[in-house]
Formats: C-alpha cells, sequence, structure tokens
C-alpha cells in the first residue's frame, strides 16, 4: 500500500518519519518550556537583587551590573555588581543586628530603671501614709515643703536641698544601670 503523505510507499516509513516529526516537535516544545522556565526564573532573581540593593541604603540608587573598571579617582562606579550587592547586605544586616542588641539592651535597662522607681514610688507613699508632711506656710510658693532634715523642698525638683536657680540648668544624663550577672 502506498502512503499519500510519504514518497517511499511503505506505511511502516511513514509511520516512523511522522514519529520522528513527533518527537521532534516534543523536544522543540520542551526547550521552549525549559527556556521560559529559566528565563522567568533569571528575571526573579534579578528582580529579588534590584529589591535587595534598593533596600540596602548604601547602594540605594545604583544599577546592577556587571563588575566595570573602577572611572577616574573621585568617581562612583554606577553599577553595584552581585558580589557588592551581597556584600554590603551582609554588613547591614550585621549593622543592624548590633543597633537592635543595643536598644534591646536599653529596653531591658529602662525596664529596670522604671521598676526601681515604682518602687521609689511605693515606698514614699507608704512614708506619707505614715507621717504627713507640713506644708511651709511662710513661703510664698505653695509648691515648697519642708522634707525629714527641716529645709525647704520644692515639689517640682525631685528632692534636691541645693538651689539651682541661678546655675544654668542642663538635661540630666541618663545613667545605665548595672546589674551583674548571678
Amino acid at each position: 500500500m502506498v502512503c499519500g503523505s510519504c514518497a517511499t510507499g511503505h506505511r511502516s516509513s511513514c509511520y516512523h518519519a511522522s514519529q520522528t516529526n513527533h518527537k521532534a516537535s516534543i523536544v522543540a516544545d520542551k526547550r521552549a518550556h525549559h527556556n521560559a522556565l529559566e528565563r522567568k526564573r533569571r528575571d526573579h532573581i534579578k528582580d529579588s537583587f534590584h529589591s535587595l540593593r534598593d533596600s540596602v541604603p548604601a547602594l540605594q540608587g545604583e544599577k546592577v551590573g556587571k563588575a566595570q573598571p573602577a572611572g577616574p579617582p573621585g568617581t562612583q562606579m554606577a553599577h553595584a555588581s552581585r558580589a557588592q550587592i551581597l556584600d554590603k547586605a551582609t554588613e547591614y544586616i550585621q549593622y543592624m543586628r548590633r543597633k537592635n542588641h543595643t536598644h534591646q539592651q536599653d529596653i531591658d535597662d529602662l525596664k529596670r530603671q522604671n521598676a526601681l522607681l515604682e518602687q521609689q514610688v511605693r515606698a514614699l507613699e507608704k512614708v506619707k501614709g505614715s507621717t504627713q508632711l507640713q506644708a511651709n506656710y511662710s513661703s510664698s510658693d505653695s509648691s515648697l515643703y519642708t522634707n525629714p532634715k527641716g529645709s525647704a523642698v520644692s515639689a517640682f525638683d525631685g528632692g534636691s536641698d541645693s538651689s539651682s536657680e541661678s546655675e544654668a540648668e542642663e538635661p540630666p544624663n541618663r545613667k545605665k544601670l548595672r546589674v551583674e550577672a548571678s
């Protein structure tokens, strides 16, 4: 029997040629699909590097590109290589970790100071309940009281016995508590 689409005149030869064309078509489709997936993967990596570059303050505004030779002195390179982006991102992450650790230590110190101040407030309220402060009526300022030593104390000066009206006021420096490990 002669096949109309095949010049060989044999059905088995025509089938073989058809199978070969079909396999080649499948291979081409697989290759095209693979190429599309690979292109998509490369685009995703490129976008990820752009996002990472834009997240690192030292690299913001630079373009991603292949490493280029350094330009004239005093000029910056216009492109940051992927290796440079990874290096700067690593440095920035380490910097932020140190900064977060320092902030957490400050928060812990403030919590301890707050707890101590609350204890002092409770102690003062207890003392106030057991002994009543006498108002100093001889002063024209009704915010002055006498402390247990007998000297006038303003309710606003934190219990200081000294007068600092003539001194220039400076903001108090925050004192850090030293806590010994037990």
